[in-house]
């Protein structure tokens, strides 16, 4: 016999006789597949465009001068006169948001009589002259869009930029390929416009070509005044890149979750396979099949499964990615940088990778049953439910497995992070889950014996049997209950620690919202904007007789050991309630910023010193004013709004260094008598023509958990894929369970059990798997819970949570779970109440 033949007798033809339980195991693998290929394609196309357009705009340029809080002009013209054989360009960066649409845009001053010809490039206006586009520039309201804003030459576009609303005149359009939504102007109008007297954000260095860019480096730092850097362009982008390393290493693990299910439900298909054709095996193997041959089958059949799983995950997974880009991009705009999505490629490699992770997952889950296939001698083939026998006797052995990677789970989770990422981690939840699986055929023994007399008071003789088929068979049981119970520990877990981090939130909102209004600039919020309010108003607003006192906060993006930073300052002077002590060394609050006045010292929070090995005591450099200025760490405090690590110091200490009054956010207290209501309406009437948005702290609060919520929306969906994958295996492993039977179901009804009865078995089955699957699901999901919390989240992004059970959001999920696991049994009882009893003994 031929291995074609074999494979075809023996796999193929069987799988074609039960279509409905093939249908689901395909669709599982599907889908399993198609989860880990949307997070990679929606993690390609969100992470991959922080400053897209002005990286885009950044062309051949090659290096880049920096500094907190810009670098001086007089920088621009000590390069430009160098002997250096520089091409230098200022630039000027911020975001305005198109009022119309309410797109946020990247806002991009450059240097038009240098640059121009880039942007009548391609453009949809004539080419100017130029005492044309001399006079253009003299218009401080003239700008050039990129293509795919829409708007044609000519037209007005309103924008807001910090907390104006502004008209503009569209000069020109440029093209400037994908990435080519940015609003640019010449930099002196955008000087003007966001009130940069004398200083740039950015200079960009063009170098002679095939140079040693170290050199180079060397070379224009000996030009640059203490405080000012130079660095390879797009340092910052690949910093933001790195930032995010970990979120998207978290999102691509609990993506896999589905695969592993999946991986189950395979392993799971193909033991029945053999389960129910080891008499053909015998046959075969008895005419001459060699060992090889059979594994090869069974093999086969599995990567057939796979094959078909993976060719239907591919096109599913670039439906998905659309959503998971939208998810994604919220998460990276709230917690790391703006981004604007990319665009979803479907390519040859992410298409490969799809057939590679269906047909991997199949083949090696597959391996177990196909080896127990190969080893089967002819005679033994013969005998059925072997397989149950040696499950039964070898549960004690497994049990001692599943102890001993427990403790190498523990040794693990006891592991520093390695090189930044928690991977030891990641080891011990894998290892934890091993050990679930090995411990689950105890637990189903135990479980059974101890509730069967209880079930059958309850339910009746029909509990009884349900309960003892399960130990009968127990082989097939642990597989199912370790399938589904690996997706509940996953959805336990991971809604432990976002509800005891949704909490701990909470609870540190109550310490950080002393005031009782906060305003901003109007437009869309991210976690790296800071948009300003003009000094003017906010001094307007601290007249208004309703307000006490009004505490100013000002914000920058700095750039420490290769790392982006948030360097933020507070006015001390100002008003403060002091609650409770939020920091560390539990210190009072009004101690510790008391040795923040008008010092050189910082206070930092917990991701910073976590990620930068900081304690109180120590001293950091910050590049400020021109200047390397050492800080004291006062303390570090408890932080859950920026992930990559805050530093604040006094505001009257940074304008010595950096001499910017404007705010990026205030803080109002209300007078003692006076209604917050009536001095909100006061404040609006004084920001007449300006773009603000208030809060009370109870908006506040609401405000951040709605984020919070929409930050996390990602991994319930992906939990709630897992979770739907397990149940549909339970459906299709219920209906192999019934069709293997199909001889003890008809005899019971052969025996006078009516078919309401044989109903009620198959339904109660379906019960007690979902059952089993939670109860496993839960004991081993709060130990990963601990994982996540205390090692993954603390080495990945350095928050400390306190530990919550979100039992109404659990309770509600387990019952769902559960019922769906029910109802995953309706068809496969269906089935079994169909059998005709004649036949079942005709054939016994």
């Amino acid at each position: 016999m031929t291995q074609a033949k074999l494979f075809y007798r023996l796999m193929l033809r069987p799988m074609w006789r039960e279509p409905v339980r093939m249908a689901l195991t395909i669709l599982a693998v599907a889908l399993g597949v198609a989860v880990v290929l949307a997070i990679e394609l929606g993690g390609d196309a969100a992470a991959g465009s922080f400053h897209s357009s002005m990286e885009t705009l950044a062309g051949g340029y090659t290096l880049e001068v920096v500094a907190v809080g810009g670098v001086p002009e007089e920088v621009v013209g000590t390069l430009e006169r160098s002997a250096l054989p520089l091409t230098v360009s200022p630039r000027i960066e911020s975001f305005a948001t198109v009022v119309e649409s309410k797109q946020t845009l990247p806002l991009i001053g450059v240097d038009m009589i240098a640059e121009g010809s880039r942007f009548e490039q391609g453009a949809k206006t004539p080419a100017l002259t130029v005492p044309e586009l001399l006079h253009e520039l003299q218009q401080p309201t003239a700008v050039w869009a990129g293509r795919s804003l829409g708007k044609g030459p000519g037209e007005s576009v309103e924008l807001l930029v910090d907390d104006e609303a502004r008209c503009f005149t569209v000069r020109g359009v440029y093209d400037g390929g994908g990435n080519d939504s940015a609003i640019v102007m010449d930099v002196a109008a955008a000087e003007r416009l966001l009130d940069r007297h004398g200083r740039v954000d950015r200079i960009l260095i063009q170098t002679p070509e095939h140079n040693d860019i170290d050199e180079w480096k060397k070379k224009i730092a000996a030009l640059l005044p203490p405080g000012v850097e130079v660095r390879a362009q797009g340092t910052g982008t690949e910093e933001n890149r790195k930032m995010l390393a970990a979120f998207r290493w978290n999102l691509r693990l609990l993506s896999y979750i589905a695969l592993v299910v999946g991986a189950f439900l395979i392993y799971n298909t193909i033991a029945i396979s053999v389960v129910r054709r080891r008499a053909e095996i015998g046959i075969v193997r008895a005419v001459g099949a060699s060992r090889s041959m059979v594994l090869l089958a069974f093999l086969g059949e599995a990567a057939a499964i796979g094959l078909v799983g993976a060719t239907a995950g591919v096109p599913l997974a670039r439906v998905m990615a659309t959503g998971a880009v939208k998810l994604m991009g919220l998460t990276v705009q709230a917690l790391y940088v703006s981004s604007r999505p990319g665009e979803i490629a479907l390519t040859p490699t992410i298409v490969l990778l799809g057939l590679a992770i269906g047909l991997g997952a199949a083949v090696v889950s597959a391996w177990g049953p196909a080896r127990e296939a190969m080893s089967v001698s002819p005679v033994e083939a013969m005998a059925r439910g072997r397989r149950e026998y040696v499950a039964r006797v070898t549960k004690m052995r497994d049990l001692k497995v599943a102890g001993v990677l427990a403790l190498a789970a523990l040794i693990c989770a006891r592991m520093p992070a390695v090189a930044g990422k928690p991977l030891l981690g990641y080891a011990a939840t894998l290892l934890l889950i091993g050990a679930g699986a090995y411990a689950i055929p105890c637990l189903v023994s135990v479980v059974s014996r101890v509730s069967s007399a209880t079930m059958t008071k309850l339910a009746g003789v029909e509990a009884l049997l349900a309960s003892r088929s399960l130990v009968a068979s127990l082989g097939r049981t642990t597989v199912l209950v370790g399938a589904l119970a690996t997706a509940v520990a996953m959805m336990t877990s991971v809604g432990i620690m976002v509800g005891s981090f949704r909490q701990t939130v909470v609870n540190w909102m109550e310490t950080q919202l002393p005031a009782d209004l906060y305003l901003r600039p109007a437009g869309e919020a991210a976690a790296d904007r800071h948009p300003t309010i003009s000094p003017d108003l906010v001094e307007k607003i601290a007249q208004l007789a309703g307000v006490a006192a009004v505490e100013r906060l000002r914000a920058y993006e700095i750039s420490l050991n290769g790392k982006p930073v948030e360097l933020a300052s507070v006015d001390l002077g100002a008003l403060r309630e002091y609650r409770r002590s939020d920091f560390l060394s539990g210190r009072p609050a009004k101690e510790v910023l008391g040795d923040l006045r008008g010092q050189n010292a910082v206070i930092v929070s917990e991701p910073f010193a976590y990620k930068h090995n900081v304690t109180a005591g120590d001293t950091v450099v910050l590049p400020v004013g021109g200047a390397q200025v050492s800080f004291r760490v006062v303390d570090v405090f408890y932080d859950y709004g920026n992930e990559r690590g805050t530093i604040v110091i006094d505001r009257e200490t940074l304008l010595r260094y950096l001499p910017d009054p404007a705010s990026t956010n205030i803080a109002v207290y209300v007078a003692h008598g006076t209604d917050a209501s009536v001095v909100k309406q006061e404040i609006l009437a004084a920001a007449a023509g300006h773009r603000i948005l208030i809060f009370s702290d109870g908006d506040l609060r609401r405000e951040a958990i709605r984020i919070f919520d929409r930050t996390f929306a990602i991994t319930y969906a992906l939990e709630a894929i897992a979770v739907l994958v397990a149940v549909m295996g339970v459906a299709g492993a219920m209906l192999a369970l019934v069709i293997d039977r199909r001889r003890e179901l008809g005899l019971l009804r052969f025996l006078g059990a009516s078919r309401g009865q044989i109903r009620r078995l198959i339904l109660i089955e379906a019960g007690l798997l979902g059952f089993l699957a939670n109860l496993a699901g839960c004991v081993l999901g709060y130990f990963l819970s601990l994982i996540l919390v205390f090692v993954i989240n603390k080495q990945s992004f350095g928050w400390t949570i306190r530990f919550h059970w979100p039992v109404a959001v659990l309770l509600g999920a387990l019952t769902v779970i559960f019922a769906a696991t029910g109802l995953a049994g309706l068809y496969p009882a269906r089935v079994a109440m169909q059998l005709n009893p004649l036949e079942a003994i005709h054939e016994e």
